[in-house]
């Protein structure tokens, strides 16, 4: 195969995928979605990805404006290598391609890095989509949502959060954290945490610590950490490659 088929080889799958998205779209937008239903189905969502005029990138780009835009869109956002394949190809989200993505990310996107296993049900897609249609330009001129609160699991004081960790430190300390957690981003049965933003990933860590978190291991690996040490990591994991 010469080297420039496989990025047309990409396109026509992408392509083909469009084509049967957008003859389904019909049928989807036969089915009503509740924004309200929706706002609680993103709960599932606001840990990576956040909407409304406050809105950030965090884990996951913020959704703002979602709704007719070509999938990998931001600048300066760390994309995966999947997904800039599907930008270059013209992967363009609509009703279509987000209810199949929300279905299940990694059948659209082979090699994405988002982690979430997708909404099997039908409704609770209809309905998150229902939701973030309000923060994008609508067909029917609905303005952009009134601002979202993204309330933190804990309230750290500002001088924990102000701690700049020092990576090298982290890179040591991180030997413990990569016997199950994937340095290439990878999350074969286990969450990845390379390249969270450092605030979220010292918030997360005493969320584990404070044990509001539940699971038992991180738990007990994040009891034994100092503030400096989780700020170590955090730096570290951030700019992980």
């Amino acid at each position: 195969m010469r080297a420039a088929e496989p990025r047309r080889l990409g396109a026509v799958i992408v392509a083909s995928f469009m084509g049967l998205a957008a003859s389904a779209t019909g049928a989807l937008a036969e089915l009503q979605g509740n924004p309200e239903d929706g706002a609680v189905v993103f709960q599932k969502c606001k840990g990576c990805h956040q909407v409304g005029p406050e809105a950030q990138h965090r884990i996951g780009p913020h959704l703002n404006g979602i709704f007719g835009a070509t999938a990998g869109r931001h600048e300066g956002f760390a994309y995966s290598k999947a997904m800039q394949r599907a930008s270059a190809d013209g992967l363009t989200w609509d009703l279509g391609t987000l209810d199949a993505y929300l279905e299940n990310p990694r059948a659209l996107i082979t090699g994405t890095r988002m982690s979430f296993r997708g909404l099997p049900d039908e409704q609770d897609r209809h309905d998150v989509l229902a939701y973030l249609r309000q923060f994008s330009d609508s067909p029917r001129d609905i303005p952009e949502a009134v601002p979202s609160a993204f309330a933190r699991e804990v309230d750290l004081p500002p001088e924990v959060l102000a701690i700049v960790g020092d990576r090298d430190y982290g890179a040591y300390l991180a030997s413990e954290c990569l016997t199950c957690h994937q340095s290439d981003g990878s999350d074969a049965g286990i969450p990845s945490i390379t390249r969270w933003p450092t605030e979220d990933f010292v918030v997360a860590m005493h969320a584990y610590k404070r044990q509001i978190r539940p699971h038992p291991v991180m738990q007990m690996m994040a009891g034994r950490l100092t503030d400096e040490e989780i700020a170590a990591l955090a730096a570290y994991f951030q700019d992980l490659d």
